[in-house]
């Protein structure tokens, strides 16, 4: 069997039935094997970043690695942005590329390069990757795809690449000869389980003389599939959860603990309960500066606190930035396995519950009056209609920069839907490649959704030919406020007002309908609130791809929101002190009198 024979079909049998490519000749014989394999299939996209993104979305629904395969030199390097999304997300995925004959390669790094379109591909992704290697040795490829397979789901998961030259992927090798890989379980999957148990039984204990405790849930409980556990310790302690915005799909505004969303651009509830609480439990977060802000002394600033992460590098204290009291190493399903084992009685927090629910019911970002509006269309009007006719089993795919803070503002998600974005390395244009890989992974029966801007959009829209060549039936809107909102937002704050580069100096979108039709792609267009709610529908409905361009024309006012050196509950717009104080049951350190500004 060929090499590139066996790296195909080995994929294959691990459950990837579609591998994302842009041929090349330096991988010419990898995308060649696909015609003696029924095991799966290449889906062919515009460009490699493209192909990366769609993987991302592919392994996020499936929960295993998936898989994408990119050409030498700019090929591999498209890829960069999409490895760094895997890396900083922590999503399984195995990237490949092709290299120029190995005796071709440069010797050393005194060479700048020898074979055409040659590039140390795995000297640039190193940082952003669990293992890269290049293969010279065609004895070891089933040792080294055993060993990519597993390194990149063990522990915190993560992205691979193995970099395969031309001529090592022409060899023939017989399988009988061939080496297994072994693993040893690494630092970060070695726990002590004796002293969680301790760390446990100082928690319940901390619980008992309680009176307002919160648990925030981020995205390493799904990667770990601790949602059953989750949910029967929320049934147990009947206590406010929060998530994270990688979460947001598993503790769902429908979820009868569920205490809002927090942070710097905190949804329900203005981050009220999150601050007031005087006990917390943080499991599968690190807790970045999202959640809390520049002002990090004042965040959980009564609260004792409890982390759980996976990774001891999170655990440091020196590093954290919210220096957290009990710190415990443990992946974060067997972590609630444990606790849901030692619960016991637990005393009543149903006051607590019902002070919280009431400021998030009470402190929604959707406002009444936003659907009054006649035009353009108001986007949190429309995402929240959106979430209104979107069912269970549905997957919503959201991009970055004021994209998502207005989905994650005003979509309001049920259980059994799925929300996907990229937090960590958050590129504008994921969303609509993103949807790809998710349609192609999705189970076909509910409707997969792509929310995207005018500015992600222009990033990818090569990829409107994917959509076409291979029917992938999701369905995009696109939030189309003609600049890059989120960043003129920030310069009216940050810059006197200036607005560069970010529109209409400097930027402008094209027109997406007549582009849509030149790609063969069926087209609606929402121009205002009145219209929103049937022309949704219509889309939802539509069988096949279809694309609605949204008319938010010049709309950038995202909130609430924290300023720089405010205390998250400290939100724009600001409350009068009176309202602030009625909703502060700690004490809300107000020492100094330019901390509230009332209006």
């Amino acid at each position: 069997m060929k090499v590139a024979d066996y790296v195909i079909d080995f994929l294959g049998q691990k459950g990837i039935k579609d591998i994302f490519v842009v041929y090349g000749a330096a991988n010419g014989d990898l995308i060649d094997a696909f015609v003696r394999t029924d095991k799966t299939r290449y889906v062919c996209t515009a460009h490699e970043q493209g192909g990366g993104f769609a993987a991302e979305g592919y392994a996020k629904i499936l929960g295993i690695p998936s898989a994408a395969i990119a050409t030498s030199g700019p090929g591999g390097q498209n890829f960069l942005t999409s490895i760094a999304n895997f890396y900083y997300d922590s999503v399984p995925g195995i990237f490949i590329t092709g290299q120029v004959n190995s005796k071709y390669m440069r010797p050393n790094k005194k060479f700048r390069q020898r074979g055409f379109q040659e590039t140390p591909i795995v000297e640039m992704v190193t940082p952003v990757t669990k293992y890269a290697k290049t293969i010279i040795n065609p004895m070891s490829i089933k040792y080294e795809m055993e060993k990519a397979w597993h390194i990149s789901q063990e522990g915190r998961p993560g992205p691979v690449l193995l970099d395969f030259p031309i001529n090592i992927q022409q060899e023939e090798v017989n399988i009988e000869n061939l080496k297994s890989y072994s693993f040893k379980p690494s630092k970060d999957t070695s726990y002590n389980l004796k002293f969680i148990d301790n760390q446990i039984d100082s928690f319940l204990n901390d619980l008992h003389n309680s009176e307002r405790p919160s648990i925030i849930i981020g995205g390493g409980v799904r990667i770990a599939n601790g949602l059953e556990e989750l949910l029967k310790v929320g049934e147990k302690l009947k206590i406010p959860m929060f998530p994270t915005w990688n979460a947001i799909d598993i503790v769902t505004d429908d979820y009868e603990f569920f205490g809002g969303r927090f942070g710097t651009y905190g949804g329900k509830g203005r981050n009220f309960g999150i601050q007031n609480s005087d006990l917390v439990l943080a499991i599968g977060s690190r807790i970045s500066g999202r959640l809390f802000g520049s002002n990090s002394e004042s965040f959980l600033r009564a609260a004792k606190k409890y982390l759980v992460n996976i990774e001891n590098s999170q655990l440091e204290k020196k590093f954290q930035e919210i220096p957290f009291d009990e710190n415990i190493h443990c992946d974060a399903k067997i972590f609630l396995e444990k606790l849901n084992s030692k619960i016991g009685k637990v005393k009543n927090f149903s006051p607590w519950m019902k002070w919280v629910a009431e400021r998030r019911d009470k402190y929604d970002p959707v406002k009444s009056e936003f659907f009054d509006i006649k035009e353009p269309t108001h986007p949190y009007a429309f995402i929240r209609i959106l979430s209104q006719e979107m069912e269970k089993g549905d997957i919503l795919i959201s991009d970055c920069g004021g994209n998502v803070v207005t989905v994650n503002h005003a979509f309001e998600s049920k259980k059994g839907q799925r929300m996907i974005t990229n937090n960590g390395n958050s590129p504008m244009g994921f969303s609509f490649a993103g949807a790809m890989g998710a349609w192609l992974a999705s189970d076909k029966k509910h409707n997969t959704v792509c929310i995207i801007g005018d500015g992600g959009m222009t990033m990818n829209i090569q990829e409107l030919q994917t959509v076409k060549n291979y029917n992938l039936g999701f369905k995009t809107f696109i939030s189309n406020n003609h600049c890059y909102g989120i960043t003129r937002q920030f310069q009216r704050t940050k810059f006197e007002g200036r607005q560069e580069a970010c529109g209409p100096k400097g930027y402008s979108p094209p027109d997406f309908v007549k582009i849509c039709e030149a790609y063969g792609i069926p087209t609606l267009t929402i121009n205002n609130n009145s219209e929103a709610r049937e022309k949704i529908k219509q889309v939802l409905n539509h069988k096949g791809p279809i694309v609605c361009d949204v008319n938010c024309h010049d709309w950038d006012n995202y909130e609430p929101r924290v300023f720089g050196g405010k205390s998250i509950e400290e939100m724009f717009p600001f409350l009068s002190r009176e309202e602030f104080m009625e909703n502060m049951i700690i004490d809300p350190i107000l020492e100094r009198k330019d901390r509230i500004t009332s209006e």
